[in-house]
């Protein structure tokens, strides 16, 4: 797992500007991600504003220990194992990525530049390899 300290600054800059507009994001996330692919729907059962919340502050975590990689990896591999108990198959790491930068470029709009999307390419492929990695 690699990723450079100019990205996790990056990350963590623009998470703080995304975290005021949490729900609204959150909404834009999960819209997105169920045109994507809305066979993923089925999967999310519970309130979508209590779904949002939790997948906002399960980002928070993720973002805030980026500078601590290996004290992430057990967060993310019981992560992982409860997405696989949902449902959750390998590929829809896929549309969830996509959804992702989607939700930031619109929550950050000209500030979602090359180097911040690229740095969040990278935090999506390691905490997805992490996830992934461990359950399948």
């Amino acid at each position: 797992m690699s990723i450079t300290t100019t990205q996790i600054k990056l990350v963590q800059d623009s998470f703080a500007k995304v975290a005021p507009i949490a729900d609204q994001a959150a909404d834009i996330f999960y819209n997105k991600l169920f045109e994507y692919d809305p066979s993923l729907r089925k999967l999310f059962k519970n309130d979508m504003t209590e779904q949002g919340r939790k997948l906002m502050a399960t980002l928070g975590v993720a973002v805030k220990s980026l500078t601590d990689l290996n004290g992430l990896v057990p967060v993310l591999q019981k992560l992982s194992e409860r997405h696989v108990g949902y449902g959750v198959k390998a590929e829809d790491y896929t549309p969830v990525g996509n959804a992702l930068l989607f939700a930031l470029k619109q929550g950050l709009g000209d500030e979602f530049t090359p180097d911040v999307r690229e740095a969040w390419v990278e935090t999506f492929r390691i905490v997805s390899q992490t996830m992934k990695s461990h359950v399948y």
